[in-house]
């Protein structure tokens, strides 16, 4: 027999790939002239941000005087910087204390200096891992402001979060609501409002101004600056990082987010929420009155992978706040907790949808299919068994169109002579080889696309995997057996070194799911040889199938090493169980000989009607040769 060899155009093909990939991969690498700017640009940034904390670091220590002493002369200093606001330095409140309020879920500490939320724990989860000793904190050590940027009548520009607030804590019933007034007289403020009710991670947040209407200038709304430097919560740095995005919802409903890219700037109309989402937990701004205009940026604060470190992204929201009859008057909420789909939908906002599920069929398989079925069989049992269970339901549903794809397969496979006998006999008429192979199929009763539609049924469901457990909040810091959280990858050897697109450590999920894929891969690589003869002027699927029986494998040990382990495991088990099923329907359920007296059986029958599928194939084959017979003649 003669030995296939790799012919000049698989060659040229497979040179072609790496070309593109080597230009993609040099294409996006920075430019060292950007990269100098953008330094550049950082640093004058940063030396602004000196002088203007300079400046506040002075307004506050007079302030402070001013309030201890009572110090006239003080007084009318402050009121050349801060005009009627400089009435806030004479309350005892103007110093840096703060208030803490909390429930079961979330503790909320708000500072008198500026205002808003100086540290938000959620009491609840840890953060790293199971057992670390340390909670989960969204907010902490200057990771996030909120600022009003005040226009004054006499030609001032106030920053609130600059400014003292003064606290005032009480309750009704079991709601805690803690009034912080920024004020420019004694009836005079701008009032940030909080209210926490019990066992919620929402927290009502009203903004207001009362008397404000002179003090003020009112001519143009007030710009609200809202900034979030994400803390990192998980054990992979590059996995959580890919998670954390900006999302936004529209008046109408619709989500969208600002992008993964280095930075990402978006213009929002009439948005009714904004969510600076981390991979398993979220802050989030509600307005009840959707915001006429807003602008949010991100940017990405990891500059490599490979290091450990403490911030992923800087995420920044500029809202312009309109006046009514010249105050102000905004009823806001704050959502500081869990990334979790239920969570969220049980508020019945949208919030769900920051949760990316995929797209069309693809959303729709995850939230009426994985979602409830993962659901029930989660609350009974432990997370690692649900999945296997889970993993075997979804390919018991599939294994009527497995074993459709296989018997297509054997029909090929049985066909394969006679067509092979076609080829030899016409093989200086491609044209007549392809009109009697056609009428081989029909008489047959054998449709050479059955093998592939199954197979494309399939691929829904195997996309909507790869978007469901990424995102399963229920599977972060679950152990199963070596794994100690199914939501990250299930190290068990920490290399030395780093290995490009793969990391310096080893997962065994993956290792284990690249294995089985090469062993199924190995095991219906020959029937789909055996069942799809070469055709004229196509590539060699056999040697296609030869490379990627080793190609398949090393992308899945690569591209899922830093991956969750639950989806690594997922498809281990996916793979397994559809080894077992091919192995079954061959064993039991589908018989060479039967199939081939089947066959003999239809050819002896009146043709059937040629599909419109086939028609059209044969017409767009003979269209073609007769334009080659044509260029010929010429």
């Amino acid at each position: 027999m003669e030995q296939k060899k790799f012919d000049l155009n698989s060659i040229i093909g497979f040179a072609l790939i790496f070309g593109i990939l080597v230009f993609i991969m040099y294409q996006n690498q920075p430019d060292p002239k950007v990269v100098a700017a953008e330094k550049a640009q950082k640093e004058l940034l940063i030396r602004e941000a000196k002088a203007k904390e300079l400046e506040a670091k002075t307004v506050a220590k007079a302030t402070v005087a001013v309030a201890a002493t009572g110090d006239s002369t003080q007084l009318a200093q402050l009121q050349k910087t801060l005009g009627n606001f400089a009435y806030s330095a004479t309350l005892p409140s103007a110093k840096s204390g703060v208030t803490t309020i909390e429930n079961d879920l979330v503790k909320l500490t708000i500072a008198n200096k500026g205002g808003y939320i100086v540290e938000a724990t959620l009491k609840q989860f840890e953060k790293f891992k199971k057992g670390s000793g340390q909670l989960v904190q969204l907010v902490k050590d200057n990771n996030a402001n909120l600022n009003v940027q005040l226009l004054t009548s006499d030609n001032r520009t106030l920053n609130s979060k600059d400014l003292y607030f003064e606290p005032t804590l009480t309750k009704v019933g079991a709601d805690q609501i803690l009034s912080m007034k920024l004020k420019a007289g004694a009836n005079e403020f701008l009032e940030y409002k909080y209210i926490l009710k019990p066992n919620d991670y929402m927290i009502g947040f009203d903004i207001r101004s009362q008397g404000l209407n002179k003090v003020l200038n009112t001519a143009k709304p007030l710009d609200l600056e809202w900034n979030l430097k994400t803390y990192r919560n998980e054990k992979s740095v590059s996995y959580e990082n890919r998670y954390t995005e900006i999302y936004f919802e529209h008046e109408e409903g619709k989500i969208d987010y600002a992008g993964l890219g280095q930075s990402e700037e978006s213009d929002l109309e009439k948005a009714t929420f904004i969510a600076f989402k981390q991979h398993f937990f979220s802050t989030i701004l509600l307005s009840k009155t959707p915001l006429a205009t807003a602008k949010v940026k991100s940017d990405n604060l990891v500059i490599d992978d490979k290091i450990d470190t403490t911030y992923t992204k800087q995420f920044k929201a500029n809202i312009p706040l309109a006046f009514t009859n010249g105050e102000l008057d905004h009823k806001m909420s704050w959502y500081f907790g869990p990334t979790d789909y239920k969570t969220l939908k049980s508020y019945d906002l949208n919030l769900e949808k920051i949760i990316s599920l995929g797209w069309g069929i693809f959303g729709w398989i995850n939230k009426f299919i994985f979602i409830p079925l993962f659901g029930f069989l989660s609350s009974y049992i432990a997370y690692g068994i649900a999945i296997i269970i889970f993993t075997i339901l979804i390919k018991i549903a599939m294994s009527p169109i497995t074993f459709k794809s296989f018997l297509s397969q054997a029909k090929m496979k049985v066909l394969r002579p006679e067509i092979t006998e076609l080829g030899e006999k016409f093989k200086k008429d491609p044209m007549k080889k392809q009109q009697e192979t056609m009428k081989l199929y029909n008489k047959a009763g054998v449709n050479p696309m059955a093998g592939c539609i199954p197979a494309l049924i399939q691929l829904p469901f195997m996309y909507a995997s790869f978007q469901f457990f990424p995102s399963a909040f229920e599977l972060r810091q679950k152990s199963f057996l070596w794994a100690d959280d199914l939501s990250s990858f299930d190290e068990i050897i920490r290399l030395p070194f780093y290995i490009p697109f793969y990391g310096n450590h080893i997962s065994l999920f993956p290792v284990l799911a690249s294995i089985a894929i090469f062993f199924y891969m190995k095991m219906t690589s020959g029937d789909q040889q055996m069942a799809a003869p070469q055709q004229e002027g196509m590539p060699d699927m056999a040697k296609m199938m030869k490379i990627m029986i080793y190609v398949s494998p090393i992308m899945m040990l690569f591209f899922f090493n830093s991956y969750g382990a639950g989806l690594s495991l997922y498809n281990f088990i996916s793979n397994l169980i559809t080894i077992g099923i091919m192995i079954v329907i061959k064993r039991y359920f589908i018989d060479s000989d039967k199939i081939h007296a089947q066959i003999q059986e239809n050819k002896l029958k009146e043709p059937k009607k040629q599909g419109k599928f086939q028609k059209k194939l044969q017409e767009v084959m003979e269209q073609a040769e007769a334009q080659k017979a044509q260029q010929k003649k010429k």
